[in-house]
């Protein structure tokens, strides 16, 4: 992809995440632009190993494929602004991970909830889409399966743009030392019991509004939908495997750089 168009591409990703319901409000397919058919978003599901595994995807299937990998708590659901957005140059693809959105949620006992599963699972999906040359956009978890496909596949993936996609020590910041590095080193009743508390409703609006000029602006249709996904039953074991397994991602930092 030319550097120039990657670099408007990132721009544009950022300012909808900043500002996602005014720029969707600017671009969102109408009759008047004469948007076709190829740009509306579609909703679907395929099996992937054996699971229900749900995409939202928009844009024609000859243009260059961007996949879009989100983060936790959330889902595709992140990127309902962005896709339409992007659609008009690009295909965009934007599957949810296992135990996230409307994919399946098998249990721990069912599914290894590691980031290299998470990754293979999305390996698997590409390959059954038939895309063997694509773009990522990675965001908090989506950096650690993204970073797995690159590495794995540096003939395939074409550029990576990061928002808060982490492959750096500094970029852990003092919250994972107060909630997770406990954990990490002894997982017991009472380090769980701290790491729970990223799973409350508070936490997880906290995510969104925190640092966030004028929170009357966040909708809460995110943060109320990813706690809906969040508080499924069983769900907080799927967090919870996933959270102790982000310990193995550090180490493999140098390599993604």
């Amino acid at each position: 992809m030319h550097f120039r168009n990657l670099y408007r591409l990132a721009m544009l990703m950022l300012a909808v995440s900043a500002a996602p319901h005014f720029l969707f409000a600017q671009v969102s397919p109408t009759k008047e632009t004469g948007t076709s058919d190829s740009s509306r978003v579609t909703y679907h599901t395929t099996q992937v190993d054996g699971l229900k595994i749900f995409y939202r995807e928009a844009g024609p299937k000859n243009a260059p494929t961007l996949v879009l990998l989100h983060g936790y708590p959330s889902s595709s659901h992140m990127f309902r602004n962005l896709i339409p957005a992007l659609s008009d140059k690009y295909h965009v693809i934007a599957p949810d991970y296992p135990g996230y959105g409307y994919s399946d949620s098998p249990s721990p006992e069912q599914y290894m909830y590691t980031f290299d599963h998470l990754a293979d699972t999305v390996d698997h999906f590409l390959d059954q889409q038939g895309i063997t040359k694509y773009s990522i956009y990675i965001q908090d978890y989506g950096a650690p399966v993204g970073f797995r496909l690159a590495t794995r596949h540096p003939d395939r993936v074409q550029a990576i743009i990061s928002q808060n996609g982490n492959a750096y020590d500094e970029g852990l910041a003092p919250f994972w030392a107060e909630f997770l590095y406990p954990y990490w080193k002894d997982p017991n009743p009472t380090t769980e019991a701290k790491v729970r508390q990223i799973l409350t409703p508070d936490l997880t609006k906290f995510q969104y509004t925190q640092g966030f000029r004028n929170p009357e602006n966040v909708s809460p249709d995110s943060y109320t939908f990813d706690q809906f996904t969040l508080d499924r039953p069983g769900n907080d074991k799927i967090q919870l495997a996933l959270f102790y397994d982000y310990r193995k991602n550090p180490p493999l930092y140098p390599a993604w750089h």
